[in-house]
């Protein structure tokens, strides 16, 4: 379909919470989902949420066999989820390097639980209910931050542990566009 424009961080949409999908299996929410695949991959990016593109949605996408932006990332599924919830499995949090496609050119290491259930729906409105841990837990915990209105600065305890990708991590790609 189309590669859409991804809002930055300053954008005021981007701080709002996204209404719940209410229609599912529609042409409008398939269209919708290929937009977010198609501006993910043209992107490098791991994962993108409905108000990234300035739908204010409860939608994200998500997954990976290999990414350039996180080169020692384990694969992910590709997976469209709808109307998240998001449970920790543990109390245990993990410092990790984050970037975002709508904080471009910049990294931090931000907090998330280690393990997570995940359950929502489908384009088609089937169930799904996931736990997961590692690299995938952090991604999904990640996107879904996006329809809450929260950016993953906002996450960071300690901003000396925040900067721009090519200081911090020389030789490792960013997205395209900058």
């Amino acid at each position: 379909m189309a590669i859409r424009p991804v809002l930055k961080m300053g954008t005021p949409s981007l701080l709002q919470q996204s209404e719940p999908v209410q229609a599912f299996d529609t042409p409008e929410l398939h269209a919708l989902i290929v937009d977010l695949f198609d501006t993910m991959h043209a992107t490098d990016g791991v994962g993108i949420a409905a108000p990234q593109i300035g739908i204010n949605l409860q939608v994200v996408i998500f997954g990976f066999d290999a990414n350039p932006r996180y080169p020692h990332a384990a694969p992910v599924p590709p997976t469209v989820l709808i109307n998240p919830v998001i449970t920790p499995l543990s109390q245990e949090l993990e410092e990790g390097w984050e970037g975002c496609l709508s904080v471009p050119g910049l990294r931090g290491e931000v907090p998330r639980y280690t393990r997570i259930r995940y359950q929502g729906f489908d384009a088609q409105g089937q169930v799904i209910d996931r736990e997961v841990d590692g690299f995938h837990a952090r991604v999904v915990q990640h996107e879904c931050d996006h329809l809450w209105g929260i950016l993953y600065p906002q996450r960071i305890r300690d901003m000396t542990r925040f900067g721009y990708t090519d200081v911090l991590f020389p030789g490792l790609p960013d997205t395209p566009d900058e």
